[in-house]
This record gives C-alpha cells, structure tokens and sequence, in this order.
C-alpha cells in the first residue's frame, strides 16, 4: 500500500521514474506492463521513504546516482521479467539502436545472462 508522504523530493523522483519508465517502453514500442509499473513506484517509495531528505536531494541533484537508482528498482521490482522475450529478440535483431541514451541501462537488464528467466518460473 502505498504511502501519502509530502516530500516533494521524492515525488519528483516518482514522477521522473514514471516518465523514464514510459518513455522507455515507447522507444520500443511496446505498451508498458502497467501493474509491474505500478509496483515499480511503489517500491521505489518504499525504498526513497528509507533515505534521508538529503540522500533524495543528492539523487535528485546527481544524474549517475539516480539513474543508478532507477536501475535498481528497475532490476528488484521485477519489470527486467516483463516482456523479456520481446525485448530480447529487439536486441539481437539489433532493433534497439536508436532508443535514447539514458535507457541504455535499463536495457542491460535484458542482456543475456537469463537474470531468472530459466530459474524454475
């Protein structure tokens, strides 16, 4: 459930996220997993309500640190699960080369390595 904190610092990260998050599954034109969307936010409130109002200004401030943040969630809430296959063969057929910079990394999640793809689910 999530929570109704007033911090506009954390707020801002949501809404950046959500943006990112959007952008990024248009960029392959795929329509976003809304409830892995969803759950995403509410991990990355549960996870920014756990820092302190200046760790969230520095993530604010620092772009490697938030996107090295986005990344995480990203990565724990589970959406690297979400249209893997799909986003997979976009890699390989090498479809993926004009997505925008900032959501290279995301992309990583879906390299190879089968990040639980084949681990008994």
């Amino acid at each position: 459930m999530p929570t109704n904190t007033c911090n506009p610092s954390l707020d801002q990260l949501r809404g950046e996220f959500r943006h990112h998050l959007e952008k990024f599954y248009a960029s392959l034109n795929l329509a976003p997993p809304y409830h892995s969307l969803e759950k995403a936010i509410r991990l990355l409130s549960i996870v920014g309500e756990r820092k302190t109002v200046e760790e969230l200004e520095r993530l604010i401030e620092d772009s490697n640190l938030k996107w090295n943040f986005f990344d995480e969630i990203f990565l724990e809430s589970g959406l690297s699960q979400k249209h893997r296959g799909i986003i997979q063969g976009l890699i390989e057929s090498d479809q993926t080369r004009a997505i925008p910079a900032p959501y290279r990394n995301l992309l990583n999640a879906f390299h190879s390595k089968d990040k639980g793809s084949s681990e008994g689910s």
